[in-house]
């Protein structure tokens, strides 16, 4: 997670306002992991009075709040969702718009990279995907507890460095 911060930390230098697009579904396990990490920064952003971050949650249809996210004119858009990246479970990773090909992404309607296409059409933003490696994506089970360890590790230091 030391690199990861130090990596977010450049990523979000200069923020103005950030958004948060929460990706997932609970009745898949882990794959819950971006909407979990977005709670936590909603919670934490609101006890540590941080202003500039919104999040929106778009869970297994992000393109259905697109609107949304225009109108919040971020200036960094951080997308987190449960991705398979060859990792151990609960590792949490930067993934480069051009590499999502290489990710294999949870259930979400519309595939990823055409969705990043869509939004660059409209959004003149920095974007930051982040990936947390899926312990179980087990119909009907519970989010891992190292998955949900990572979602709280990763908020806080989102939060951080916002």
């Amino acid at each position: 997670m030391r690199n990861l911060k130090k990596n977010l930390q450049h990523k979000l230098s200069g923020a103005g306002s950030i958004t948060v697009l929460a990706i997932g579904s609970d009745l898949r396990g882990d794959d819950i992991a971006g909407v979990l990490a977005s709670k936590y920064i909603e919670k934490i952003a609101k006890a540590e009075k941080k202003k500039n971050i919104k999040v929106v949650y778009g869970c297994t249809a992000p393109e259905s709040v697109t609107g949304e996210i225009k109108k919040n004119k971020p200036t960094h858009l951080v997308i987190i969702d449960a991705a398979d990246m060859g990792a151990k479970p609960g590792v949490a990773g930067l993934i480069e718009a051009k590499d999502v090909t290489g990710a294999s992404f949870s259930t979400h309607m519309l595939p990823l990279k055409i969705f990043l296409q869509y939004l660059s059409l409209f959004l003149k933003c920095e974007v930051v995907i982040i990936g947390i490696q899926p312990k179980s994506l087990s119909f009907g089970k519970p989010c891992s507890a190292i998955v949900d360890k990572t979602a709280k590790k990763l908020a806080e230091i989102i939060v951080q460095c916002a």
